[in-house]
């Protein structure tokens, strides 16, 4: 793979700038010219710019976004292998870069997109991802910067990639880490004071008090049992007094209603009394009246009688003794005239006392016959009343039936009120003993409150234990991956780091050394085939070998021959190591970028004839 061609719109201090690359390119310029920008630029348009900081202070979005808020954007142009090229265009805006193939068709979306990353065109391209590039592709001046520790720093890189393929990942140390991890994070059964132990004691704690609780806990259940049975008992009994109080209501108006009956019933006694007592005394005067009648008519005929014959006689003596026709006429004519008056006079007598006694006996009549009209009425207003009253039974008691699930017509009877007052006092009993229950739950809340925080704190300390077990068991797993995966990379990878390392370094070396063994440690044959061990070197000699272990993996690793970036990596290398590393560089057949700020490569390459792409900043 070749870098072609970059365009910078605008990234860190570097805006509107175009760059060709050959093979070998020289990128010069003073120290804060833009060169390890451009650097970062290159990894940036192909992995994409991240605004997470991943442990720095400021994350790349942060550090390269343009001050003056310019088009924070620009592409890359490279060639693969296999002859395709490709254009990545990147708004580091956005997530979604846009890709072009040869034919300038737009192909973004037939690339992997990771969820922070977005599209990975360059991983899928090189087999390679962004950690692993910035770990061989990239050779940083930070990662020459010399001190006294420099040759150490280089050894442990080398058994590093030996060891775990990653330069900065030690087999050795990451066992170590894993095993000390293990022991603050979790402990062993041989610990003390760790997570794990301290798990342990406080389930034992915790469980110890609980079992010292339990009778409490036990008598809790029995009392809210006992206590639900008491609410739905008290339940029933409040229904049923509802049910009651309903009957009695209906009841004392069916009592109301027949009072009025009795009442109306009485009236008609008292009729009845009084039409007897009218009877009696209309009969009584029925009687009376006739004998009156009989003995007043006795005692006028009898009048009459001898007033007639009064008459008759003083008649006769006028006859006999006066001889007078003038009396005699008059008294004869007297006698029938004196006979109209009699029958007059008994006619008014008659009619006078008859008129007086039939105007009584006609009341006494009315007066019967109104209260037998009365009673008629009161009756029909009787079966009127009790018609209403049945109705109503009927009716509140259908409505009743549905509100409640049992026979209810054995409660209408006299005996109710001894039921409602059964009733009652089973129910204030219930509710006396649900207060009393209710009293002792109060008094042992506290308790249970401290067993219900015992048990979450239990489980709390079960869930711990488990995670803490759970850990261990991942730190084993991890160990036992960890030890596979050293033995496969020793057995596998290691001995093809050896050849290829080996060979590498014969040509760096101009075969200085005859080979390079990255066995527990590095060891170097010598020319007069004696081994010595690699600490022994020279620093200069160990930078040249972490240089040609970079290519070893590189080339092991990615699907492509990636170029090789180089900040200032050769800042502390003699010229004869220079001239080697750079003769070795161009006949490696990967694309080499030189970033510095002398003019060394330049001029060595120039001596030695060599072809390169001079770019200054």
């Amino acid at each position: 793979m070749k870098i072609k061609s970059i365009k910078i719109n605008s990234y860190g201090n570097l805006k509107n700038k175009e760059i060709d690359f050959e093979n070998i390119n020289i990128i010069y310029g003073q120290n804060e010219s833009g060169k390890s920008t451009l650097l970062n630029f290159i990894k940036n348009i192909l992995y994409g710019i991240s605004k997470n900081k991943n442990g720095r202070d400021i994350s790349d979005y942060e550090k390269y976004y343009p001050w003056e808020g310019e088009n924070f954007s620009g592409k890359i142009k490279y060639e693969l292998d296999n002859n395709e090229t490709f254009e990545i265009y990147r708004d580091f805006n956005k997530r979604k870069p846009e890709i072009y193939n040869d034919k300038l068709q737009e192909v973004s979306d037939k690339f992997k997109v990771d969820k922070k990353q977005g599209v990975q065109i360059f991983s899928d391209q090189t087999g390679i991802d962004e950690e692993t590039f910035i770990s061989t592709a990239f050779a940083m001046q930070k990662e020459v910067n010399l001190d006294n520790n420099i040759q150490s720093n280089l050894l442990q890189k080398v058994a590093n990639i030996a060891e775990s393929g990653e330069d900065d990942v030690s087999y050795k140390k990451a066992l170590t880490n894993l095993n000390s991890m293990l022991l603050s994070e979790v402990g062993t059964n041989n610990s003390k004071d760790r997570p794990i132990n301290i798990a342990i004691e406080n389930i034992e704690k915790y469980s110890s008090k609980l079992n010292e609780k339990e009778k409490v806990k036990e008598n809790r259940f029995y009392i809210e049992n006992r206590i639900n049975e008491l609410k739905e008992k008290i339940k029933e009994k409040s229904d049923k007094d509802i049910i009651l109080e309903k009957i009695k209501k209906i009841l004392d108006k069916s009592k109301i209603e027949k009072e009025k009956i009795k009442i109306k019933e009485d009236i008609i006694k008292e009729n009845a009394n009084k039409i007897e007592k009218l009877k009696n005394e209309k009969n009584k005067l029925d009687s009376v009246v006739n004998k009156k009648d009989s003995n007043f008519k006795e005692k006028t005929k009898i009048i009459d009688i001898i007033l007639i014959i009064l008459l008759i006689i003083i008649n006769g003596l006028n006859i006999i003794f006066i001889k007078n026709k003038i009396v005699n006429v008059l008294i004869l004519s007297l006698i029938p005239i004196y006979f109209v008056y009699i029958i007059i006079k008994i006619k008014k007598i008659n009619h006078k006392k008859s008129g007086n006694d039939n105007e009584n006996i006609n009341m006494l009549d009315a007066k019967i016959e109104i209260l037998e009209k009365s009673n008629e009425e009161t009756k029909k207003e009787i079966e009127k009343i009790e018609n209403g009253i049945s109705e109503y039974v009927n009716l509140e008691k259908q409505k009743i039936i549905k509100e409640c699930d049992y026979n209810i017509d054995n409660l209408f009877n006299d005996n109710l009120d001894l039921i409602i007052e059964e009733n009652k006092k089973e129910l204030n009993e219930y509710n006396l003993q649900l207060h009393k229950l209710e009293i002792e739950i109060d008094n042992i809340n506290p308790i249970l409150e401290e067993i219900l925080n015992l048990e979450e704190m239990l489980e709390i300390e079960k869930e711990n234990l488990y995670n803490l077990e759970k850990k261990a068991k991942e730190f084993s797993i991890t160990k036992e991956l960890l030890e596979e995966s050293y033995v496969q990379m020793k057995n596998n990878v290691t001995p093809k780091f050896n050849q290829s390392l080996s060979e590498n370094v014969y040509k760096i070396l101009n075969g200085k050394y005859k080979s390079i063994v990255i066995n527990n440690g590095i060891v170097v044959e010598l020319e007069d085939g004696r081994y010595v061990n690699a600490e022994n070197l020279s620093i200069g000699t160990i930078e040249q070998i972490y240089l040609s272990l970079r290519l070893s993996v590189m080339k092991e690793l990615s699907n492509e021959k990636l170029p090789i970036m180089l900040d200032e990596t050769f800042a502390y290398y003699d010229n004869d190591r220079l001239k080697s590393s750079l003769e070795f560089l161009s006949k490696c057949n990967n694309q080499i970028l030189i970033f510095t700020c002398t003019n060394r490569e330049k001029e060595i390459l120039d001596l030695m004839n060599i072809k390169y792409n001079y770019i200054e900043m």
